[in-house]
């Protein structure tokens, strides 16, 4: 029992980090019908951009509290992210908006690999340790530990996903998100201008994405210029779970492939000697993604796609 529970918590920690990956996809899939598969470079230059900022800080404030430095860290990360997500945006998607679908598919896919190679330029192909700046000494839950860095990537997540949803659904600019999303036309004669909403929603993308980049290193201890791959894989897997293009679901999908993916590396894994341990955890997103697409493929709670008949 106690190793289910320690991985159910891994589960949650993990299911956090993928939902603020997930719900950049779904923003974006819901109103231009985009898979952005570049979104996990911009967790990565996010989480490199913190881990700069965190050396430079270390060493013009010495005497400063890590929290402070790790906080001044992620805004910094976020700006840059959100800087960089709104030129891919205006540069390589925005002159494909009317394009086959193909198309943006296959910019998307390069502009993940130039993002890789000019990250591996600036920052050099080396694995690098990320600072601890928080506690290190972890808590006994229930016969279980958590780390203060874990209880933050879940308070962190649980905040942003509220203001993400109050922004969606009671603001001005959840309004004209949600009307694009529905007819970019017949919102444009309305007084909205889609151009400037799809921006925003890769601003808000794209700083979701950085906040995950710094729980990511924060929690694992080492930044890469390759970083981003595997994870923003697996959020766009969990995304495809919940239903793409549905908030609520890219949070359920995210969680819930968490806690497979844990349990399955972890209690599985004791279960069965080790044949199916940590070293195998990647199989169980990909199992999981055949199964939904087999047996359910608008995902669990369905695709909230509009009708632009």
């Amino acid at each position: 029992m106690e190793i289910l529970l320690q991985q159910v918590i891994n589960g949650l920690v993990l299911g956090s980090m993928y939902a603020l990956i997930a719900l950049g996809y779904t923003m974006v899939y819901g109103i231009i019908q985009l898979i952005n598969f570049a979104h996990g470079e911009v967790l990565m230059v996010g989480a490199l951009t913190s881990w700069s900022c965190i050396g430079l800080m270390q060493e013009a404030m010495p005497s400063a509290p890590g929290w402070l430095i790790l906080l001044l860290a992620m805004l910094i990360a976020c700006m840059v992210a959100a800087s960089l997500n709104f030129v891919i945006e205006k540069l390589a998607y925005r002159p494909l908006r009317n394009s086959p679908r193909l198309a943006p598919l296959i910019t998307a896919i390069g502009v993940s690999i130039l993002l890789q190679t000019l990250a591996m330029i600036v920052w050099k192909p080396t694995y690098k340790a990320y600072p601890t700046l928080l506690p290190s000494m972890p808590l006994e839950f229930g016969g279980a530990v958590i780390t203060p860095t874990q209880i933050l990537v879940l308070a962190v997540t649980a905040v942003v996903l509220a203001g993400l949803m109050y922004l969606v659904n009671h603001t001005k600019l959840g309004r004209a998100m949600r009307a694009t999303a529905e007819n970019p036309r017949v919102a444009a004669l309305m007084g909205v201008r889609p151009d400037h909403v799809i921006s925003a929603t890769f601003v808000i993308g794209a700083v979701l994405a950085a906040i995950a980049g710094v729980m990511y290193a924060s929690n694992y201890g080492t930044v890469h210029h390759t970083m981003g791959f595997l994870p923003g894989l697996k959020a766009f897997i969990a995304a495809v779970f919940g239903g793409i293009g549905n908030l609520a679901g890219a949070v359920v999908g995210a969680m819930m492939l968490g806690l497979i993916e844990s349990i399955g590396s972890g209690y599985i894994g004791d279960l069965t000697g080790g044949v199916l341990g940590s070293h195998y955890t990647d199989i169980f997103a990909f199992i999981v993604l055949i199964i939904i697409l087999t047996l359910r493929p608008s995902g669990l709670l369905g695709e909230r796609v509009a009708d632009r008949a």
